[in-house]
């Protein structure tokens, strides 16, 4: 976040900085989750003053599943919430050139069995997490929000699989959710084709072949495969000038939680005249936003 609006998947490819996490006082760096991969490390960050337990905010970072760390600016605004109570716990998981589908998700559900497993160590309250993405980390965090019964996305290899991975809450900022649409829904908004279809886009790297090839990955790597009437509450936002991830991706998403959930399970944001990315989703008013949700499911 951040950013300028990219307009192409090279851009997105850009290097992005690292947060300026001088002024944390508690936390510790690198923690790792698990040991099949050196990516499977994690970041803490408690508020200065209190004992805990404290609530979780887990972030999950974006970056076209393939580049993005934990450290990086992303995580910068969920600082924020650490004057608000929440411990923040910024996630790094495997990337599509390490890894495909679904690596990534079966390391972020292990690092909040790993949270879960050691809570009490480092003051976090494992019966209050939100899963917190934007972009690639929306469609994570709207993945965990939704699958914590999926066996499939389960590795019993990263550990602590004695603790269960669900989520108390998740925030989704313009995460795709219909990697065959994007394109089709791009051209309608005049912006034209994204190239998310071509063997080489970011979703093809992600889920190992080239999207229309593999009809059915897509299917089980859409959020919306996984709607439920017991769901944790989620909170959508997303960008109407979106060029990189069309509106329409989160649109659709929320027409399918209106059809098979209660409305105090979602709630969804259109931020008028912005684009992926842009810096309106990082102000004090919307990330207050953010943090009254939470609030709601969360204290």
């Amino acid at each position: 976040m951040n950013q300028p609006e990219k307009s192409t998947h090279v851009d997105e490819a850009s290097y992005i900085p690292s947060a300026d996490v001088s002024h944390i006082r508690r936390k510790w760096l690198d923690l790792s989750y698990a040991s099949l991969s050196p990516t499977q490390k994690l970041d803490i960050y408690l508020p200065d003053k209190g004992k805990g337990p404290f609530p979780v905010i887990l972030h999950i970072h974006g970056g076209a599943f393939e580049i993005g760390d934990k450290g990086d600016i992303q995580v910068q605004p969920y600082f924020k919430a650490l004057s608000h109570g929440y411990a923040v716990v910024s996630v790094n998981y495997r990337l599509s050139g390490e890894a495909v589908f679904p690596a990534g998700l079966q390391d972020i559900k292990a690092s909040i069995r790993w949270l879960r497993a050691n809570g009490k160590t480092y003051h976090l309250d494992g019966e209050r997490i939100a899963a917190c993405g934007s972009s690639a980390g929306g469609n994570y965090a709207a993945m965990v929000c939704l699958t914590a019964s999926v066996a499939e996305f389960d590795d019993p290899r990263l550990g602590n699989i004695e603790y269960p991975c669900h989520v108390q809450a998740a925030v989704d900022m313009f995460g795709p959710t219909d990697f065959l649409k994007m394109d089709v829904q791009l051209e309608e908004n005049g912006f034209g084709s994204g190239g998310h279809g071509e063997a080489d886009s970011p979703e093809s790297k992600y889920l190992g072949a080239k999207i229309t090839d593999v009809p059915l990955k897509v299917v089980l790597a859409n959020p919306m495969t996984y709607v439920h009437e017991h769901m944790p509450p989620i909170l959508i936002q997303h960008g109407r000038l979106d060029t990189l991830v069309p509106v329409q991706q989160s649109m659709i998403f929320v027409e399918k939680l209106q059809k098979y959930v209660s409305h105090d399970r979602f709630e969804f944001d259109i931020i008028e005249g912005v684009g992926h990315a842009d810096s309106l989703f990082e102000t004090d008013e919307n990330m207050n936003r953010v943090f009254a949700f939470l609030d709601k499911h969360l204290k």
